[in-house]
This record gives C-alpha cells, structure tokens and sequence, in this order.
C-alpha cells in the first residue's frame, strides 16, 4: 500500500506551461510619446547601437560613418552606446527645442521606449517610469501584440 499523505506525481499535461499565460498587461496599455525629452536626458546611462544604426544616424545627418562613431559614440563593456554629455544628456539631444535632433533614424532603444523588458516585468515596474515619462499610462492604445513586438526588439 503507497502513503498517498505525500506529493503525488503529475500527469504531463499538468506540466506544461501555457505559452499564452496571462500578462498584467494582457489588455494593452496606453502610451503616446509627447517628446518631452526626458529619455534622453538625466542620469548617465547606455544606448546601445549596432552598424546600422550608426548608418542610419550618418545617412540621416548626410555626415561620414566615421565621424558619428568618433563623436557620437564610445565604447562599454565589449559593445558600442552612443556619447552623452557629462550632464547626462544624449549628444543627439537639442535642449532648446527638447527634442532628438536624429528622431527618424533614432536606434532601437530609443524607438522601442518604454516597452523594455524592464519596464514590463510587473505593473509596479510601468507605475514607476510614469513618474519620468508622461507619455506612459496616457494617450494611444498598444495592443498587447504590439507590446509583444516592441520588447522583443532588444533586451533592455
């Protein structure tokens, strides 16, 4: 006779996760960038950008490769951000006019704000950037296939 007092083996079916689990976010979530500029600005911190993007600033600045990595980008930990100021500011970023001065050829980090991993890990997590981005809780609606997308992008 089995002690049946004890945890009892589960069946394969019990096992498997549902890959469509739900998400806090499931329902979407409301986001409208107003280009305040605060994402570019503060505490210093990394852009990460590849090649393309680098091309991309270039051609959109009608500047040579060389010069956008010589004055717009240095290197960290084995890859390549983009330069700030020593207020924290991204070069690329006009305080006058608070705005990205590369806004069409901005890099992936930069387009997909604030649907990083980070921010999306729990509904504290997207509370807390509200308080630095007031596009974040208001505006368009991003389906959660859209979030999906966006964070799937790169792993900030």
């Amino acid at each position: 006779m089995s002690d049946s007092s004890g945890p009892q083996p589960s069946s394969d079916a019990e096992n498997v996760q549902d890959e469509s689990a739900a998400t806090w976010y499931e329902d979407g979530l409301q986001f409208k960038c107003t280009q305040c500029g605060n994402c570019c600005t503060g505490a210093p911190g990394v852009v990460w950008v590849d090649e393309e993007e680098i091309r991309a600033i270039a051609e959109y600045l009608n500047k040579p490769i060389g010069e956008i990595r010589l004055m717009h980008t240095r290197p960290v930990r084995g890859r390549v951000s983009l330069t700030e100021f020593a207020n924290g500011d991204c070069t690329f970023f006009d305080p006058r006019g608070r705005g990205c001065t590369i806004y069409p050829a901005r890099p992936k980090q930069c387009r997909t704000w604030p649907f990083w991993n980070s921010n999306l890990t729990t509904e504290q997590a997207w509370d807390s950037i509200k308080g630095d981005c007031p596009g974040a809780g208001h505006g368009d609606f991003v389906s959660l296939d859209d979030i999906e997308i966006r964070r799937s992008v790169i792993d900030m």
